[in-house]
């Protein structure tokens, strides 16, 4: 069991080099906030990353999660097509136009909600292993 502090957690936030709770990878990622403090927004545009947290002040500027999320979007998204292609021309026997129309709209709309929140993961686990910028 962990030793907390009687403190509010919201008495660390913004203190310079004050202590911050934990932060789950996992729910900031989804969420998108920022893997320190878990409140503050971590893009200021659809992928642009902050230049820093507006809770916490943790420079997110050097936060890159490269192709990463691209790349395991494409891997999973391509495995729901060719299982949803498969039902879609096989055992419902649907034309091949409403079939390829499902999918693109599938794939398509997949990468645009995934991308962000499998981003911000990636950057939340630079955080926690205090890996590329965030372990300078």
């Amino acid at each position: 069991m962990q030793h907390r502090s009687d403190t509010p957690a919201a008495a660390h936030v913004g203190m310079a080099g004050g202590r911050y709770p934990a932060a789950s990878p996992l729910r900031t990622g989804l969420a998108c906030r920022c893997p320190r403090c878990g409140r503050g927004r971590l893009y200021k545009g659809y992928l642009t990353i902050a230049d820093r947290c507006a809770v916490c002040g943790l420079d997110l500027s050097k936060a890159e999660s490269g192709d990463g999320p691209a790349v395991f979007l494409i891997l999973i998204l391509g495995a729901v097509a060719v299982g949803l292609a498969f039902i879609l021309q096989f055992i419902l026997e649907l034309p091949e136009w409403l079939t390829w129309t499902i999918l693109v709209t599938v794939v398509v709309g997949g990468a645009l909600v995934l991308l962000r929140p499998a981003k911000a993961i990636l950057v939340a686990l630079q955080y926690k292993n205090r890996a590329g910028a965030f372990g300078e």
